[in-house]
C-alpha cells in the first residue's frame, strides 16, 4: 500500500486526510499542534471553559462540521499530533515527537502547513503585551486568555475587525482599531469582492457591529511607537489627517495580513516565483496543487485563500495524489473544487489590495527599532550594511552580513521588514531582492533529542 503523508492538521490537512481515508487508504497525518483544527478552527485545550459558538460566530457551523467529520475518520488514519517535521531529504521526512527523532518514507507528500502573520516592526513592538493578531487568537482559542483588559489592534489586515469582535464578545475592551490603509485602497478592491460575496458581507457586518458598539476606528494611520516601561502602557500614531494621537492600553495586536508558511515546501523541492502584487514569493503549482513529483500543496501554506479555500484545496490535493497512484477520482468533483479554490483565492487577492502593507514603512522606521528579535538586529545596522554594499543587495547576502534572519525563527517574523528595507534602499523589484532560503532544521531541535532515535 502506498504511503501518503499529510503535514498539517488544519482545514486543508483534515479534509485531505478524510478524502484519502474514504478512498480506502490510510494516510499519515502529522501535526505540530496537540489538537487538530489549525489556527482558524483551533480546538481549546482540555479543561478550558470557552463558548466556541460565541467565539466562532457565523463560522460556528463550519467549525463544528469540520471537527465532526474529522472525528468520524480519525480512528482509520495514522494521526500523529505534537510531531514536528524539521527536515526532508529525497522521499524521507525527519520528525521530532516527545524528544524522539524518527524518519518516515513516503510515496506522496501533501503539505498543508498553513500561514503566519506578516509583521512590520515599530518602536516598542518587543514590549511584553504586544502580540501578533494570530497570537491574540491563539491565546483566546487555545487557553481562553486575553492579552489584556484594554486592547488596541494595529496594522492592515482583514483579521483586525474579526479578532476585535472575538475579544469584544468575550468581554474585553477594545480601545481602538487602527488600520494603516485608507478608504481609497479599500474602494479600489471592491470589484474582487464579487468572488465571495458572503465573506464580503460578513466582513461588513463585523465593521457594522464594531461601529454600533462605538469602538474607535481609525483609517489611514501611521505608526509612531508602542510605549511602556516593563510592559505596554499605550500606543502613539498619526491619524489619517496627520494628528498625533496616544491611546492608553495594556495589550497591542499587530498584523499586516498573512503569509504562507513555505519552509517545508521549500525543503521538499518546490520552485518559487515572486508575486509582485502581493509582495510574496509563492510556490509554483498547477490547479490541483501539484508542485513537483509526488509533492502537493494545499491551504494557506500554498496561497492565502481562507478556511473555505483551504478545505477545498485539501480535498483537491488529495484527489490529485490519489489519481497519481492509480485510484479513480471523479473528474467533475475535481473541476468543481478547482473553480472554488480559484474563486476564493481571487477574493483574497482583492483583500490583500484592500489591506495593503504601509508603503512608507522602510523609509520612516527609526534606526533603533529592532527588526530581527532573535538576533537583536536593529534597523540602523541593516541600513549601514546596505549603504556599504557595492552590488545590488539580495536577501541572503544581507542576512549573511547582518545576521538578520539567522535566528531560531529563520526569518518568519523579520523577513517582510528586511525585504521592504532592501527594496526601498535599492529601488528594485521583489524578484531582484530574492527570498530567504529554507534550511533544515526549520525549527530548533533540542540537543537531548540527538540520542533518542525511534527504531
Amino acid at each position: 500500500m502506498p504511503t501518503i503523508v499529510i503535514i498539517g492538521a488544519g482545514p486543508a490537512g483534515m479534509r485531505a486526510a478524510e478524502t484519502i481515508s474514504r478512498a480506502g487508504l490510510v494516510p499519515i497525518l502529522i501535526d505540530e499542534a496537540p489538537r487538530a483544527g489549525g489556527q482558524g478552527y483551533r480546538t481549546p485545550a482540555s479543561g478550558i471553559s470557552i463558548d466556541t459558538h460565541k467565539l466562532m460566530g457565523s463560522q460556528s457551523k463550519k467549525y463544528q462540521q469540520l471537527h465532526h467529520d474529522f472525528l468520524s475518520i480519525v480512528s482509520s488514519i495514522d494521526y500523529r499530533p505534537e510531531t514536528l517535521v524539521w527536515a526532508i531529504e529525497n522521499n524521507t521526512l525527519f520528525t521530532l515527537s516527545h524528544n524522539t527523532i524518527a524518519t518516515i518514507q513516503f510515496d506522496c507528500l501533501i503539505v498543508a502547513s498553513g500561514a503566519t502573520d506578516r509583521v512590520y516592526p515599530m518602536p516598542g513592538w518587543t514590549l511584553p503585551g504586544v502580540f501578533t493578531l494570530g497570537g491574540m487568537q491563539l491565546s483566546l482559542k487555545d487557553q481562553g486568555c486575553a492579552i489584556g483588559k484594554k486592547v488596541v489592534l494595529f496594522g492592515s489586515s482583514p483579521l483586525l475587525p474579526l479578532v476585535a469582535l472575538q475579544y469584544k464578545n468575550l468581554g474585553v475592551e477594545i480601545a481602538a482599531i487602527c488600520d494603516t490603509t485608507g478608504f481609497a485602497g479599500k474602494i479600489s478592491a471592491l470589484p474582487s469582492m464579487v468572488f465571495s460575496p458572503g465573506t464580503f458581507l460578513r466582513g461588513l457586518s463585523y465593521l457594522a457591529s464594531l461601529t454600533l458598539s462605538r469602538t474607535p476606528l481609525f483609517f489611514g494611520v501611521k505608526p509612531l511607537s508602542i510605549e511602556g516601561d516593563h510592559r505596554v502602557r499605550g500606543i502613539r500614531f498619526l491619524t489619517g489627517s496627520g494628528q498625533e494621537k496616544w491611546i492608553e492600553c495594556d495589550g497591542v495586536g499587530l498584523g499586516y495580513g498573512l503569509k504562507p508558511e513555505t519552509q517545508i515546501a521549500d525543503l521538499a523541492g518546490a520552485v518559487f516565483e515572486p508575486d509582485e502584487d502581493l509582495g510574496l514569493w509563492l510556490p509554483r503549482m498547477d490547479q490541483d496543487g501539484r508542485a513537483g513529483k509526488n509533492l502537493y500543496l494545499a491551504g494557506d501554506g500554498a496561497a492565502i485563500g481562507g478556511a473555505d479555500a483551504a478545505e477545498a484545496s485539501g480535498k483537491l490535493a488529495a484527489l490529485a495524489a490519489l489519481s497519481s497512484l492509480g485510484v479513480y477520482c471523479d473528474a467533475k468533483q475535481q473541476t468543481r473544487l478547482q473553480n472554488t479554490v480559484r474563486r476564493l483565492r481571487a477574493f483574497q487577492r482583492g483583500l490583500a489590495r484592500a489591506f495593503a502593507p504601509p508603503q512608507q514603512f522602510a523609509e520612516t522606521l527609526a534606526d533603533e527599532t529592532v527588526i530581527c528579535r532573535c538576533e537583536a538586529i536593529h534597523a540602523g545596522t541593516i541600513r549601514k550594511a546596505l549603504a556599504l554594499s557595492h552590488t545590488p543587495p539580495e536577501m541572503n547576502r544581507v542576512k549573511a552580513i547582518t545576521r538578520c534572519g539567522m535566528g531560531r525563527c529563520q526569518g518568519r517574523m523579520c523577513a517582510p521588514a528586511l525585504q521592504a528595507m532592501i527594496i526601498h534602499h535599492a529601488n528594485q523589484s521583489l524578484a531582484q531582492t530574492g527570498r530567504l532560503r529554507g534550511q533544515a532544521p526549520i525549527k530548533p531541535i533540542p540537543l537531548s533529542a540527538a540520542g533518542e532515535t525511534a527504531p
